[in-house]
């Protein structure tokens, strides 16, 4: 999934990574709790509550991957399966971020990895309305506050 953003890479890259501001930015992000002390980098890590199908789950997350401010990789482990999250900033000019998130879900076997498979069309559908509907809104409140 691809957006563009009227604001330099600087600015994205702050709110993508602002863990403590995400809630206000996010509206499907209910909660999160930081785990790590420090700056947004490899080895942070936090929980997430998000309303999904009109339920709210907690998935615990970490940072992987960090090149400032133009790569980021951040990956999770939840009912056999785990998750990976790479987002690439690629400036467009001074004043405009190309945003690219790319979301990876490995199921290992058993209940979980079948049931995985068989609803992965539906899956995969609403992870990309999620995403899209999430860079949305960073793209909303990074260009209101003039980015």
């Amino acid at each position: 999934m691809e957006r563009r953003i009227a604001a330099g890479q600087g600015p994205v890259w702050e709110a993508l990574t602002d863990l403590r501001g995400m809630e206000r930015v996010l509206s499907g992000v209910t909660k999160v709790e930081v785990l790590t002390d420090g700056a947004f980098g490899v080895g942070t890590r936090w929980r997430e509550t998000r309303r999904m199908f009109g339920k709210e789950a907690t998935e615990e997350m970490w940072v992987t991957a960090s090149d400032p401010p133009e790569r980021y990789v951040v990956e999770a482990e939840s009912h056999g399966t785990h998750y990976i999250s790479e987002w690439v900033l690629r400036a467009d000019g001074p004043s405009a971020t190309t945003v690219r998130m790319t979301f990876t879900a490995v199921a290992s076997g058993g209940v979980a990895g079948l049931l995985a498979r068989i609803l992965g069309g539906l899956g995969a559908r609403a992870v990309s309305k999620a995403i899209a509907k999430d860079l949305e809104e960073v793209a909303s409140a990074v260009e209101r506050r003039g980015g």
